[in-house]
């Protein structure tokens, strides 16, 4: 059967209770050669709902305009068109008390025209790539195996100076130059930025060169035609979108989807308001639109039909384009019900998706936040992630000032937030959470609940933080301090993320929030390669230890406590041994120390003969030396790593 059809439900039954599961599926139009089923999901109290149908994506009068016919007591209107309507754009019309609320896609249009304003009826088979079928990747272990790399497709791939042919596209990350690239770093998921079709890019005027990340949805099921070598054509986006997934399944990668479900571009435009009035959006006491994602509103995720609504928009995500994992945009927005109901489906399809967001919102929300999926909430999210924002600015400095530093810029006092980090956020007997900078508690139950990380594409990149809260700081210094915080980062007990490009010593010449900004600000430059070979080379080495050595990935906080003991070191100094062969590891007590002080400094490591694997800014798993135990040097801003 056509997956159009297969994938097509019923509209909604909203209950009158908030907490009954909706009976629904929010899929527009079931397509066959001989006749289009159209559905909306729309209030039961509108005074007409009209399907357009037009020859185009943009421009030109309706080929027709037919009135869509409210199911008995049902908060659905449908409509059958007869004959083969395949290549047709539509949209809805839905008026109530206040009149049209405008022309719209629907809420989960899954073909668009160019611009996205209106749907095109389509059978998505017609968009697999040759060998789509048999598109697959090993399954997860565990979510500690992960290496995530987190990109944007105009950044990693537009500049002169980068290998892709296909700049700035989708495409770009199916090619060899691409794929070869990443299998060489030795990254296993690409955290993708977003890639469903956003509102802020003129699909039209592609030769002025816009630039967005994407974090103003208006089509959440449809890839972003920018990204695309012809955003006229709807098929034109989804193929390439799935070409870009089997060309890195094949290379062993798998593919996170950044989604944005907390908020639209604005209120009046999006679709989930000219569809439905005031139903997805949350509002204060006062009545005016609430605001925690900091953009003009937010989406309730409470409400039947929006927590349906996400949880459908995953698994077409899954089922469609392939897709392994989530990371979802201020998660902090989404209440925990949601979040949990999203994983259970997500698990039934694939039981190696892995779920992740940001624990925090932008603003407050009108909802209690005791049911919110905040960063502290995080043990009442089984097997979903959030980003540690107390190892990060722990490592480099507080969010809120560009220009204070912390552990990286010699500054003490950090060391126990660090320390946090390392053992993936859970409870352990050596920590004191009085210490830790952001919480007081522990957050996970199990590590791999932690996204370990020193910098992403919100905020300043490492290397410009650097600059900015250091004076004066010298090339050679900025690249020592540049590797102690990856060597913090993927040698932590979480789930270890880097920047795209950080790996080069990217900048972005000091902007702090470069969403908008040029590819001038935003490019990686290649040539990079070239000056800094040395950055490539030790995250290359960081990374393969990572993997080869499962005592850095241990994914059970017991296994953790009874592994992982912080050894005595002086101030700005963070040490830790992994005890005896952790996690069934070839190597005996590892130890790690990550030393931020501007001098060489003296440790003690427990008593044994010690082979050294990292130092000086170099990695060589088969040895760089031997070390006695009792008192060894760690050279200035510098990482050693020794096992026995």
């Amino acid at each position: 059967m056509k997956k159009s059809i297969i994938l097509s439900l019923i509209c909604a039954t909203l209950l009158p209770s908030m907490k009954a599961k909706a009976q629904t599926t929010l899929r527009e139009y079931t397509y066959t050669p001989k006749a289009t089923e159209f559905r909306l999901f729309a209030p039961a109290d509108a005074h007409s709902v009209v399907l357009r149908l037009y020859a185009d994506g943009q421009g030109g009068t309706p080929l027709k305009e037919i009135s869509m016919k409210k199911t008995s007591g049902r908060q659905c209107w449908k409509i059958t068109v007869k004959g083969d309507q395949k290549g047709r754009f539509y949209t809805f019309d839905v008026s109530t008390a206040k009149g049209s609320h405008g022309e719209s896609a629907g809420i989960f249009a899954t073909a668009v025209g160019v611009n996205g304003h209106r749907g095109c009826v389509a059978d998505m088979d017609d968009s697999d790539p040759e060998g789509w079928e048999a598109d697959t990747i090993a399954p997860l272990a565990s979510p500690a195996d992960l290496i995530i790399y987190e990109l944007h497709h105009r950044d990693f791939s537009i500049d002169a100076s980068s290998p892709m042919r296909h700049k700035g596209k989708f495409l770009a990350l199916s090619e060899p130059a691409a794929t070869d690239y990443l299998t060489r770093l030795g990254v296993n998921a690409v955290h993708i930025l977003p890639s469903f079709d956003f509102a802020s890019i003129d699909e039209t005027q592609l030769e002025r060169n816009q630039y967005n990340w994407g974090y103003d949805p208006l089509n959440y099921n449809v890839p972003e035609g920018s990204y695309s070598t012809d955003p006229a054509d709807p098929m034109t986006r989804c193929r390439e979108f799935k070409q870009m997934v089997m060309a890195l399944h094949k290379a062993g990668i798998r593919v996170i989807l950044d989604v944005v479900y907390n908020h639209t571009f604005d209120i009046d435009g999006s679709n989930f308001q000219r569809t439905y009035p005031d139903y997805f959006f949350r509002k204060a006491a006062d009545g005016t639109y609430s605001n925690g994602s900091g953009c003009g509103n937010e989406t309730a995720s409470d409400q039947p039909a929006m927590r349906d609504f996400m949880t459908e928009s995953v698994l077409y995500w899954m089922s469609e384009y392939h897709i392994d994992g989530f990371r979802f945009d201020l998660m902090g927005i989404h209440d925990i019900e949601t979040m949990n109901h999203i994983r259970e489906a997500a698990l039934r399809q694939n039981p190696s998706v892995f779920i992740y967001g940001e624990g925090w919102s932008a603003g407050q929300c009108a909802y209690d936040q005791d049911k919110l999926a905040m960063k502290a909430a995080t043990k009442k999210l089984p097997g979903i992630a959030a980003f540690c924002d107390d190892m990060r600015d722990a490592l480099r400095g507080p969010f809120s000032d560009d220009t204070k530093g912390a552990f990286l810029a010699g500054l003490p006092g950090n060391e126990e937030s660090i320390k946090f980090g390392i053992a993936g956020a859970i409870s352990h007997p050596q920590i004191d959470m009085a210490k830790v900078n952001y919480s007081k508690e522990p957050w996970t139950a199990q590590p791999t609940q932690m996204i370990s990380y020193v910098s992403c594409h919100d905020d300043m990149c490492l290397t410009d933080r650097l600059r900015a809260s250091i004076s004066g700081i010298t090339t050679d210094e900025l690249l020592r301090l540049d590797l102690l915080a990856q060597t913090a980062v993927l040698t932590s007990q979480g789930v270890p993320f880097i920047l795209c490009g950080a790996e080069m010593a990217r900048d972005k010449k000091g902007v702090h929030n470069s969403y908008c900004s040029p590819d001038s600000i935003n490019h990686l430059d290649w040539q990079n390669l070239d000056r800094y070979p040395q950055v490539f080379d030790y995250y290359r080495g960081l990374i393969s230890m990572r993997k080869n050595h499962p005592a850095f990935r241990l994914s059970d906080a017991d296994l953790v406590r009874s592994s992982l003991e912080f050894l005595d070191a002086p101030e700005l100094v963070v040490a830790y041994r992994l005890k005896g062969h952790a996690g069934g590891d070839s190597w005996a007590d590892i130890c790690v120390v990550l030393n931020a002080n501007p001098e060489p400094t003296t440790v003690t490591l427990p008593e044994g003969s010690y082979t050294v694997v990292c130092r000086g800014g170099i990695i060589d798993e088969a040895g760089l030396g031997t070390v006695s135990g009792g008192e060894v040097t760690v050279g200035a801003q510098e990482a050693l790593i020794v096992h026995k």
